[in-house]
């Protein structure tokens, strides 16, 4: 048995116990790091450090505050707030009430944030600003047990016509109560973290969805005590010195994870949720290590090249060279790593990657703040060819998987890493594969079921404890899991092939550095098409550079100029597909999609109904005049 399945064996009830442990043995050391802006509006912000000491100090503060509330243990606490510290503080402040968080994206509408709130059947909402104070008043009638609102900003805290008394106050105020609180009740928080059982609910998080209502997975404290374990335990992903930046938003179950593993290990993390700010926030906060999406190291990627193709047409050759060579070195090393246990490569290639890395790579890691050691993606598939090229300019991008209903994390690549694949499972997953693929975990991690749904619950979880995850892997011999795509999402030509569209969505990101979404269609037809939306600042400052200067973004992707460019890329991407793969024909979107027009999820993931309802007329336009089976 090893170390970490020992301490799997013995691990506390919950994510409140390990927290109190990590205050107790590391009082003093920072744990969270959070942006101030200057009082004058003007000039870089202020990064301010709270200890271990002065967290719980405010998260026992809060978590009596809704004691005095008359919280109970398993009731339901909103949260509603964009990724910042009072996030953190106050989903630690719920799960040591004994209470559980329900947690809803601040671009929520307010219908599904009434729907949500209802749904779950929330006593107190934690709202960030009046803006979501807002949705909460607009639908009060339809929340009977909303019993209280408290709210982050207190300039926001301002009671309304027709609120009934102290139905909202500010987060200040609630710390307020909970000091009164504890002074008449001392061991107030510690007796409800003494009491709660493993098996209780401490999180319900609403799947943003691809299709209809969100459903509300519950997550057992259970879960959150395992994930902190195993993640704090990972051989050479976390250390006690690291420094984290965490943007991510924490209503997704991928934010919300990497609040588990710090706490077990004890390292700092710099929290600012605003994503306009991460490329001025990396050279401050220098990260060792931090978690995105896919999308972040394409624009990233697209962003480096733009750069260099503005440089002239001497330095975007540079750079195209650099690219390749990165992508050679990673696949060597790591196929010779994978053989033979040594990551060697040819002396040439070494020289060639030498000099690369003086012309481009460095540059590259200087840009995330020259200390990040490690950076993990999740929650979609990472184009294999960016993934390399990150390697190869030694930026170690470790891909994972996991689902909502497994709190977020199942697998992930170690520090020997290959990319394309998932990595391996943790310790304490089960993993097995149906008749057609589909993966099936079992393990601490999985849900205990759809909050209120038993009928759908019993489509995914079975009774013995399998989750059906929905989407087709396979594993290699050594333990590591290829997803090669959602089972849903598979397409199925009128000529009987099967066409995995988030892989050739995939290879098309990396060949074209102007795409910012693309979404294969074809299910039904006799070929495959696509809708392309190309990225806003690329292609603007393309245009720019050939003559299409002053044009719109809707007019310049208009152009046959534009189109005739990506055209280039897309019979660069059929050269390396199979003849029922490949895109017989494409539109360009008039603008790119996004979460306020409900076609990506707050996570960034594409939602291919509502996509291919909005553009069916497109759709249709590129089958005219063929016969469909």
């Amino acid at each position: 048995m090893t170390d970490t399945q020992k301490l799997l064996e013995n691990r506390p009830p919950s994510l409140a116990t390990h927290f109190l442990e990590r205050v107790e043995a590391t009082p003093d050391a920072e744990a969270y790091r959070y942006p101030v802006a200057p009082p004058s509006g003007a000039g870089p912000d202020e990064w301010r450090p709270l200890t271990w000491r002065e967290s719980a100090d405010r998260v026992f503060a809060i978590a009596a505050g809704l004691m005095s509330l008359g919280v109970h243990p398993e009731e339901r606490v909103a949260l509603a707030a964009s990724t910042r510290v009072e996030w953190i503080l106050s989903d630690l402040g719920v799960l040591c009430a004994g209470a559980a968080t329900t947690t809803v994206y601040p671009s929520t509408n307010a219908e599904e944030t009434a729907f949500i709130l209802s749904d779950s059947g929330s006593r107190v909402l934690i709202a960030e600003d009046a803006a979501q104070v807002a949705k909460a008043r607009a639908k009060r009638d339809e929340l009977p047990d909303l019993v209280h609102i408290v709210v982050i900003n207190a300039e926001d805290a301002l009671p309304a016509e027709g609120d009934p008394e102290g139905w909202v106050l500010s987060l200040a105020e609630l710390e307020k109560r909970g000091t009164a609180h504890l002074e008449q009740q001392p061991n107030a928080v510690r007796e409800r973290i003494d009491a709660l059982r493993g098996d209780q609910l401490a999180t319900l998080i609403y799947t943003s969805g691809t299709t209809g209502r969100p459903k509300g997975v519950r997550l057992a404290h259970d879960s959150w005590s395992y994930m902190a374990i195993v993640i704090g335990n990972l051989d050479g992903l976390l250390f006690p010195d690291d420094v984290q930046y965490l943007w991510l938003p924490l209503a997704h179950v991928f934010g919300k994870v990497l609040t588990a593993g710090q706490i077990y290990v004890g390292h700092t993390t710099a929290v600012d949720g605003r994503v306009d700010k991460i490329i001025e926030n990396l050279p401050v906060v220098r990260p060792t290590y931090m978690c995105a999406v896919p999308r972040i190291f394409e624009k990233v990627y697209n962003g480096v090249a733009q750069k260099a193709r503005e440089g002239g047409a001497a330095k975007y050759k540079i750079f195209q060279w650099a690219a390749g060579i990165a992508r050679d070195y990673a696949k060597i090393s790591q196929d010779n790593f994978r053989r033979t246990g040594t990551a060697s490569v040819p002396f040439g290639l070494k020289v060639q990657h030498a000099l690369a890395d003086k012309l481009v790579y460095t540059k590259l890691r200087e840009a995330f703040g020259g200390r990040l050691r490690a950076a993990v993606s999740g929650s979609a598939a990472l184009a294999p060819d960016i993934g390399y090229f990150f390697a190869g300019a030694g930026i170690n991008i470790l891909e994972g998987y996991g689902l909502t209903e497994s709190s977020a994390a199942s697998f992930l690549n170690p520090v020997d890493y290959r990319t394309g694949t998932v990595g391996k499972a943790f310790p304490g997953l089960e993993v097995r594969f149906a008749e057609d693929g589909e993966v099936l975990l079992r393990g601490p991690g999985i849900m205990q079921g759809y909050h209120g749904l038993p009928d759908l619950t019993a489509e995914v979880l079975e009774s013995d404890g399998w989750f059906h995850t929905g989407d087709i892997g396979e594993l290699s011999p050594d333990g590591y899991l290829r997803i090669t795509d959602r089972k849903k999402d598979l397409i199925k030509t009128s000529g009987g092939k099967y066409v995995a569209p988030a892989e050739v969505e995939g290879q098309f990101k990396a060949v074209c550095p102007f795409v910012s979404n693309i979404l294969v269609h074809g299910a039904d037809r006799n070929y495959c098409t696509a809708l392309i939306a190309v990225d806003e600042p690329t292609i603007m400052s393309w245009a720019s550079e050939n003559g299409l200067a002053g044009k719109s973004y809707a007019q310049v992707v208009a152009t046959g100029e534009v189109r005739q460019m990506i055209e280039g890329y897309v019979q660069r991407l059929n050269e390396g597909l199979q003849r029922w793969q490949t895109i017989k024909q494409f539109r360009l979107l008039p603008r790119d999609l996004d979460v306020e027009h409900g076609e990506l999820t707050p996570s960034l993931k594409l939602k291919r109904p509502v996509v291919e309802r909005e553009y069916k007329d497109l759709i249709e336009d590129m089958y005219a005049g063929t016969r469909e089976a």
